[in-house]
This record gives C-alpha cells, structure tokens and sequence, in this order.
C-alpha cells in the first residue's frame, strides 16, 4: 500500500519536563519535548515498520512546529492543520518525589481543542486498514467529539477496523461522561483496549476487579477485548478462549506513555497475523521498554530492542 496502513487523530502538546527530583516551585529549569497519546502511539507503530498517519491542530507558533517536526521526523505522516488564534497546548512532567509523577495538563482553549471533522483529509481514512482513536479526543471539546464519530462512520463505511484505547484523563471529564460520549461509537469497535476501570464504566454492572467478567461483558462477535493490568500483564478476549499474558521485568523510571506503546505493539503484531498470545505478548514488551526511558515516547522499541527483551525473558522468570 502506498499510503499508511493506520491512522489516528488526536492532541499533542509540548512538554516541559524536569529529570531532577523535587518540586517545580524550586528546580532551576526544564527540558523541552513533546506528547500525546495519539503520537506517542503513532510513533511506536512506525518504529515497528507500520506506516501510520496522525491528524491534529497546533498552534501557530514555536511550539507547533516542534511538535510538527518532532513527530515527522520519526517517520509518522503528519496532517496537521495551522491554527492562527489558538495556542499549541502545553503539560509539564515533574517529579515531586523519587515514586511519584505530577503532570499539569495546559490545554484549555488549545489549537487541537477546535479539532472537528473538516481537519479529517479526504481519503486518508478510506486507504487505511485500521482507525485508531482513544478517549482523550471525545471529551476534549464538542467539535473534537463531532470528528471522532465522523471519523469512525467514514472507516465504517469504508470497511476500515476501529480500534480505542479509553485512557481516560479525569482532568477532562468523568468515566461516565467518557462513556456516554463514546456510546455513539462504541458498537463500530473491532478492538477496545483499556484498564480495569475504565473498562468497568462501559459495564457498570461489573466490578472493575473482576477482569475476566468486564472482558466477557464487552465482547461481541468480532471483537477484541483488551485490559491492561499493569504489574500482571494483560488479558484478552477475541471469540475464543480468555487469553493472558505476563508482564516484563525491568526498572521503571517513566509510565507516562507505556499504554500507548502497549497498543502499538499489540497492532503491530496483529497487522503481522499473530495470534492473541503473541499479540499480547508483544503489546505488554513494548509497554515495559517504554518504561524504561524518560518521555512520553522516546522508549518506543525498535524491533531489535523488542527482540531484545523477548528472547531475554524466555530464560527469565516474569513478574504475574
């Protein structure tokens, strides 16, 4: 195919980060990079050699181009409309503690806010085989919820996959506000990745410790359920037997990305024709090599990086 075999749509904003220990009142300075889970995600496919597309808004500024340039230079086809009025949005990353992260999200009134269906390109979804949408776009505004459902109904129609990711931002809304946004969508999903809480807002009537009834409630013929249990790996469900994999021992120093990189290493294995063990398998390494590295995705494995702690972890026990 000529152009890429994956699209998502979605925010990124710069990053402002700190890899000192202790307080943004009183460290002398940040660093300067980018994220968003859309890109972050785009970025991880390419990595793995699945040409992708991410479409979004950014500002007319110094800050836009840097997130423009940033994700193009990784390899993902940008489609990213200049927005003269708004801001590019803004989060700072610090850590207040050894064990702990603070992000402060800046995006309110953002150029990527105003998304709506016109920034969509006509055709680029039509070419694609898979859709890629998480749950951070539908709650970012009214319009950027109008171009999700538009952007499903024209992969729908033209026999495109749909896949979500909810990674919920509590900051931004609800998981009941979450749910019933993406209500208007959420019948066209082929794969619905989520953690155990998140999926329990698409089923209220299960506990969200139960995984393997969340994952039997929302499963439907021809579609992959996915949750992410953290320190014990994954579990899925797709039209056979519930599948589970366990997770990777390594020394975290950054989550912040980890699920992004999950899902791009379970499409990416999907995309190849492997199985739902292997798939899991793959999307539970690519998330632990995120993890490894500071940023959003800088961690992203390349595909020796993965073999890497692949065949690495079939001499090593794995933490369940």
């Amino acid at each position: 195919m000529s152009g890429p075999r994956v699209v998502t749509l979605g925010e990124t904003m710069a990053l402002m980060r700190t890899g000192a220990i202790g307080s943004l009142a009183h460290l002398p300075g940040v660093d300067l990079a980018v994220g968003g889970a859309e890109s972050n995600f785009a970025i991880g496919l390419c990595r793995l050699g699945v040409p992708t597309a991410w479409i979004s808004r950014v500002g007319d500024d110094p800050l836009g181009t840097r997130v423009v340039r940033e994700i193009r230079a990784e390899g993902v086809e940008v489609h990213c409309t200049i927005d003269p009025a708004r801001p590019t949005g803004l989060m700072i990353k610090s850590r207040p503690t050894a064990a702990a992260t603070r992000v402060d999200y800046y995006r309110t009134g953002s150029a990527a806010s105003a998304l709506a269906p016109q920034d969509l390109p006509e055709g680029l979804l039509e070419q694609a085989e898979i859709l890629h949408i998480s749950g951070i776009t539908p709650l970012l505004s009214a319009s950027a919820h109008a171009a999700v459902v538009a952007a499903v109904h024209r992969a729908v129609a033209a026999g495109v996959a749909v896949s979500l990711d909810m990674n919920h931002r509590s900051r931004l809304g609800s998981r009941e506000q979450l749910a019933q946004l993406l209500g208007e969508v959420l019948e066209h999903v082929d794969l619905l990745v989520g953690g155990p809480e998140e999926l329990a807002a698409l089923a209220p009537e299960v506990a969200q410790e139960d995984h393997r009834g969340l994952l039997e409630a929302l499963a439907r013929e021809g579609r992959q359920v996915v949750v992410k249990l953290g320190a014990d790996g994954a579990a899925a469900l797709a039209g056979g037997p519930i599948v589970e994999a366990p997770a990777h021992r390594v020394e975290v120093l950054d989550t912040v990305g980890a699920g992004d990189a999950f899902v791009a290493g379970y499409l990416s294995a999907q995309l190849e024709g492997l199985d739902i063990s292997a798939r899991l398998r793959r999307a539970n390494a690519c998330g632990a090599l995120a993890c490894t590295t500071p940023g959003d995705w800088e961690g992203a494995p390349r595909p020796d990086e993965l073999e890497a702690l692949l065949a690495g972890d079939r001499k090593d026990p794995v933490l369940r």
